[in-house]
């Protein structure tokens, strides 16, 4: 397995599913857009609304994981990581990912109190491809 390969994968793939782990113990799980910053398999950062159920749940519990697929006609392709979700309120953060159209989302542009990144850390993964499967830790 070929980490290179994988964090290129990942940075093709327009949609991301997060996991978050809600009151009762239950894994929830949305998609959202790609991230919008990546560090190798490491660090992930998603625009999201402060007032986001995901977002409590982050804040009551980091645990996390992200996953990332591609389904041609003949192979299927799939990366999921886990490891753990902060929630981001502070302006360098904010601005550092913040885009132009994004006023479509958060009417009060980069300071509006109800944007807020999510960055994920992980600490592990798991690679899916041609039916074969492979667990690797993240550094």
């Amino acid at each position: 397995m070929d980490k290179d390969r994988i964090i290129g994968f990942i940075k093709k793939q327009k949609v991301s599913f997060v996991c978050s782990v809600d009151e009762n113990g239950f894994p929830n799980v949305k998609a959202m857009l790609k991230p919008r910053k990546q560090v190798g398999l490491k660090e992930f950062y998603f625009s999201t609304n402060s007032s986001s159920m995901r977002v409590k749940q982050y804040l009551d519990n980091p645990n996390a994981s992200i996953y990332f697929y591609h389904k041609g006609i003949v192979r299927y392709e799939g990366v999921m990581l886990t490891g753990t979700m902060e929630v981001l309120t502070d302006q360098k953060t904010k601005d550092m990912i913040w885009r132009k159209g994004d006023t479509m989302f958060y009417k009060g542009g980069v300071t509006d109190p109800d944007y807020c990144v999510l960055k994920f850390t992980a600490k592990s993964g798991r690679y899916y491809c041609d039916m074969k499967t492979e667990s690797f830790d993240v550094i």
